[in-house]
């Protein structure tokens, strides 16, 4: 694997003013919607079939082929839905997508509706990024002015209308389900499946709901062939992808690449774990992942491969953590927020989050019990695969997989807090007061 990192959708972030239309289209935007409109529905659809793209969002489900799912047209109206509620920690590749170039989402959008025969789509954006949000509102209103979108874009008789929606900041709505449920003004929750969205989604009309990067991956499969596409990444994952480094690497930041490629190259090019330290644990796909160690850094990171060695890709989320981190601590501050954005509506999840919140604040105080490591792994293994969701079972493998790399350190926790176990180096930032701790 060559470390060359492929900049694609990244290719313009570096201009002065790389979210403008003028921008797009002087780097070859909306060609490959041209191009598009000038085809075929389901030759596009093929191609992308053919590229082997699979989700960004985590899941890696083959996306041409999701949207070969829609039954036939019935006269009625069909959805294109882009999830856009980016809110698992560590993950941080779609906002800046978004923020330096809206407009490969939107021209995504217009060839992927085109392709499933949708004249209205919603991008589904997380409320809290009011920046972003007016950004990509600008943007597709600039695509509106240009007769990119709106009524026979092009002289082609093809209509679409684009709506940015902004959510209400729950991380249960980057769930397809519950996203659509708040969509239509209900509170987020996911729905029993089936029917799947694609038989009955948005207004109980069939809808394709997909990632950020998903969408606007297309414009370049479009632009320069499935065949372009595929020759990069691995066998089974193919294409590239943004890859997010944050925590304790000398150069944080996003890195894209082509799938397959390892941790230890990233590491290389982003300028390795800060100075003086060394690789403790990292997460390669957000803290809904389960964590690796030092021993995982030549991993190909592309889904199958990290499914093999215990853990998934997911949003490709690389957290980084040297020896002066707490797992136990990490964890913890982790499930409170899985506690905290529990939807409530299935018993394994609202109730087990909280124990597991109860029994991870006891070990990080140095107040848990022998039995308190047995106890959580009970609780997960009363969890994963019985809640309505993939939240659950995303609760699960932070604690399952700290556990199994770091038992010793869950251990400490019966008679140790965290912080004397790892004390801050600053003083100033001590995060839990004596009373606080008192209070346990």
């Amino acid at each position: 694997m060559s470390t060359t990192l492929t900049p694609v959708l990244t290719k313009q972030w570096d201009d002065p003013r790389s979210w403008t239309l003028e921008t797009y289209r002087r780097g070859g935007g909306y060609q490959a919607l041209a191009k598009a409109l000038g085809s075929d529905p389901a030759a596009l659809i093929e191609e992308v079939k053919n590229s082997g793209l699979r989700g960004r969002g985590g899941a890696g489900f083959p996306t041409g082929m999701k949207w070969s799912f829609l039954p036939k047209p019935d006269g009625g109206p069909r959805y294109l839905v882009v999830n856009a509620d980016e809110s698992e920690p560590g993950t941080c590749k779609d906002i800046p997508l978004m923020m330096a170039a809206p407009h490969t989402l939107v021209e995504g959008v217009a060839i992927t509706s085109y392709a499933i025969g949708c004249h209205h789509a919603f991008i589904y954006l997380r409320g809290e990024v009011v920046h972003v949000y007016r950004r990509l509102m600008n943007a597709v209103q600039e695509a509106y002015d240009a007769g990119l979108l709106g009524k026979d874009i092009q002289g082609t008789g093809f209509d679409l209308d684009i709506t940015v929606h902004a959510g209400a900041g729950a991380y249960e709505c980057g769930e397809e389900t519950a996203l659509l449920d708040s969509l239509e003004g209900r509170r987020g929750q996911p729905r029993l499946k089936p029917p799947f969205p694609a038989v009955e989604g948005l207004y109980a009309r069939p809808t394709v709901v997909n990632n950020v990067e998903s969408i606007a991956s297309v414009p370049s499969i479009i632009a320069q062939g499935a065949d372009w596409f595929s020759s990069m990444g691995t066998e089974k994952s193919k294409g590239y992808g943004i890859f997010s480094l944050s925590g304790h690497v000398t150069r944080p930041g996003q890195y894209e690449a082509p799938l397959g490629i390892t941790l230890r190259e990233l590491l290389d090019m982003a300028g390795g774990i800060r100075d003086g330290h060394e690789l403790k644990f990292w997460t390669p796909g957000g803290s809904s992942t389960p964590i690796f160690t030092s021993e995982h850094l030549d991993v190909p990171l592309d889904f199958d491969s990290v499914a093999a060695a215990g853990s998934m890709l997911g949003t490709r989320a690389l957290q980084m953590f040297d020896e002066t981190t707490s797992v136990v601590h990490a964890v913890a501050r982790w499930i409170d927020f899985y506690a905290h954005e529990s939807c409530g509506k299935c018993t394994p999840c609202r109730e087990g989050t909280y124990w597991m919140k109860q029994i991870m604040t006891r070990l990080e105080h140095g107040k848990g019990t022998a039995e308190d490591i047995d106890t959580l792994l009970d609780v997960c293994d009363n969890i994963f695969g019985r809640s309505f969701c993939a939240l659950g079972d995303a609760a699960t493998a932070p604690v399952t997989s700290g556990i199994e790399h770091f038992r010793e350190e869950f251990e400490l926790g019966t008679h140790t807090p965290w912080w004397e176990a790892f004390p801050p180096a600053n003083s100033a930032l001590f995060p839990v007061t004596q009373k606080e701790a008192a209070s346990v």
